[in-house]
């Protein structure tokens, strides 16, 4: 009888969200470069299903852990997890690969690897940011942490985890040197005029906390600036309907002389590419921004009682927030958090910015420097530094 093409080794990945789809997606045809019979197994979206994966149970599932209303789920959830367990540790593939997700994840990984199985973890939680001593339990969980930030491993290796820095893939998505002109073509802005891109987050608390405040700086800095082009990417139809509220107290019909802001549905990296500055709230859009080389100001409000408590118990473990300032080690880029998040705070960093090019110029040539270092030296990029370090698991499974 004929054996399958390639009886190669079983992997099994587990992601419960989009952005986890497009990893594994990824991590797979990495993976199948180096190993071409890989059966993959598990639980994966579309674009992992696209590629032959065999997903047991629908990611949708998983996409509410995490959520407030997923007490109501959460009998689901659990018997969901004890399921799967059962099938993988009966099909015993060669590493079970759990991508993000670690409400999920974690609890399976350490149950996997309990029951004998080789365990991957894929993207670390923020360890360097708070709860570092989460470190040690995620190494209960994974034989192997794959870190998609270099200050992470070393982290870890306090407390005796292996983990891999294997880059970042949104520093593949990104070229070293973006094409401004043509970013400004494709969207309708005036080649030469000073653009100005407002973010100010794509969670609605997020809006709801800094919209308000961010639009006030940029009319600043609008009547501050002749011509300023004021840009707005939204993440959805909700954020766009909450942020156009603002827009209409923040630039009224009868403040005629200052132009009034275009407000884009998506296309967040096109305008971090074609405009002259940013202002956005700390988060990925800050990483976004940096491999977009965009100069910014990083802002961030959060509840009062939340910000007093975070300090209070010392959960916070850095004294930068955002990721270009984080990866440096020093601050590049400005940050106005919690009550030094103000209209005229902003709007006079952002002008130093547009008034500046030195400024700006030593903000971007920092964050070509950083860029290269996100891409980890891979060949095929952040993937194929995760299916090198995944493969070292394999190996002996595969020979």
């Amino acid at each position: 009888m004929h054996e399958p093409a390639a009886a190669g080794p079983l992997i099994a990945l587990v992601c419960g969200e989009d952005s986890g789809d497009q990893l594994g997606a990824n991590l797979m045809t990495a993976l199948r470069e180096r190993f071409p019979g890989a059966r993959f197994v598990g639980i994966g979206g579309t674009r992992m299903q696209a590629q032959g994966f065999d997903s047991w149970y629908d990611m949708a599932e998983l996409s509410l852990f995490g959520l407030a209303e997923v007490i109501g789920h959460l009998p689901r959830l659990l018997r969901l997890r004890r399921n799967l367990l059962a099938r993988l540790v009966a099909a015993r593939p060669a590493v079970v690969i759990g991508i993000d997700a670690p409400d999920f994840n974690l609890g399976l990984e350490r149950r996997l690897k309990q029951a004998g199985l080789r365990t991957v973890h894929y993207v670390s939680p923020s360890v360097w940011a708070w709860r570092e001593r989460r470190a040690a339990k995620i190494g209960a969980s994974a034989d192997r942490v794959l870190c998609l930030f270099p200050m992470e491993p070393p982290i870890y290796a306090r407390y005796g985890v292996d983990a891999r820095f294997v880059g970042h893939p949104l520093a593949d998505r990104f070229p070293l040197r973006p094409d401004r002109a043509a970013a400004r073509a494709a969207l309708g802005l005036p080649a030469d005029a000073p653009v100005l891109a407002v973010l100010p987050g794509s969670r609605m608390s997020e809006i709801h906390r800094l919209a308000a405040i961010f639009l006030a700086a940029a009319r600043r800095a609008a009547a501050a600036v002749p011509d300023l082009r004021i840009v707005i990417p939204t993440a959805n139809a909700a954020c766009r309907t909450a942020i156009a509220r603002e827009l209409a107290a923040a630039f009224p019909p009868s403040a005629t002389r200052l132009p009034s802001p275009v407000v884009l549905d998506g296309r967040a990296h096109e305008v971090m590419i074609a405009a002259d500055a940013v202002l956005l709230a700390s988060g990925t859009a800050a990483l976004e921004a940096m491999l977009a080389k965009l100069p910014m100001v990083v802002a961030y409000r959060v509840a009062p009682t939340t910000y007093r408590l975070a300090r209070m118990l010392r959960l916070l473990k850095t004294d930068v927030f955002s990721l270009p300032n984080v990866l440096a080690g020093r601050r590049v880029v400005p940050e106005l958090m919690q009550d030094a998040c103000t209209p005229a705070a902003l709007a006079d960093a952002v002008l130093a910015l547009l008034r500046d090019p030195a400024q700006a110029a030593a903000q971007v040539a920092e964050f070509e420097r950083l860029h290269l270092l996100l891409k980890a030296g891979a060949a095929d990029g952040a993937a194929g530094a995760a299916a090198d370090v995944v493969g070292e698991l394999l190996r002996p499974a595969a020979a």
